[in-house]
C-alpha cells in the first residue's frame, strides 16, 4: 500500500468514529424516554421493569433524574465525537506521536466500555457497536504501524 493509502486508513477510522459518536450522543439528547434505548438490557440488570420502578410514590421523580443522567452522557458522548473530529482534523494524524496518542486513549476507553457491557449489559445492542469501534481501531493501528516505516 501506498504511504497515503495507509495514512487514509490511519486516520478516515478516527472520523468514522468521531462521526459515530457526535450523533450517538443525539439519540439519547433528544429521545423523549432515553433510557428505553437499551431498555432490554436495562431490565436485565435492574431485574425490574421500569413500570414497576416507576409507580413506588418515592420513585416519583425518577423518570426526571434518568432524564437527566441521560441528557448528560447524550452531550458527553457528542462532545468526544467533536474531540476526536477535532483532534484528528488538527494533527491529520501525521506523526507517530499524534496516532499513538488516540489510538491509546481509545484502547484504554475502548476496553473499559467493553469491561462493563460483558460484566453489566451482555444483551447490549451496544456491544455490536463496541465491536466495531474495535475494528475502526484495529485498521487504524495496523495503517499507523505500515505507515511507520515512512515516517522520517
Amino acid at each position: 500500500m501506498t504511504p497515503k493509502t495507509l495514512h487514509n486508513l490511519t486516520m478516515m477510522p478516527f472520523f468514522i468514529i468521531g462521526i459515530s459518536a457526535f450523533f450517538a450522543g443525539f439519540g439519547w439528547l433528544f429521545a423523549p424516554e432515553p433510557w428505553l434505548l437499551d431498555e432490554s438490557a436495562n431490565v436485565i440488570l435492574l431485574d425490574e421493569q421500569y413500570e414497576n420502578l416507576f409507580a413506588d410514590d418515592i420513585n416519583r421523580n425518577l423518570p426526571r433524574y434518568l432524564t437527566l443522567l441521560y441528557r448528560f452522557f447524550g452531550w458527553w458522548v457528542s462532545l468526544i465525537g467533536l474531540l476526536t473530529l477535532g483532534y484528528t482534523y488538527v494533527t491529520r494524524l501525521g506523526t507517530k506521536v499524534s496516532r499513538a496518542t488516540i489510538q491509546i486513549i481509545y484502547f484504554i476507553g475502548l476496553t473499559g466500555i467493553l469491561i462493563i457491557l460483558l460484566e453489566f449489559i451482555p444483551t447490549s445492542p451496544f456491544l455490536f457497536l463496541n465491536i466495531f469501534l474495535w475494528l475502526m481501531w484495529a485498521v487504524s493501528v495496523y495503517a499507523g504501524l505500515r505507515l511507520s516505516k515512512y515516517d522520517h
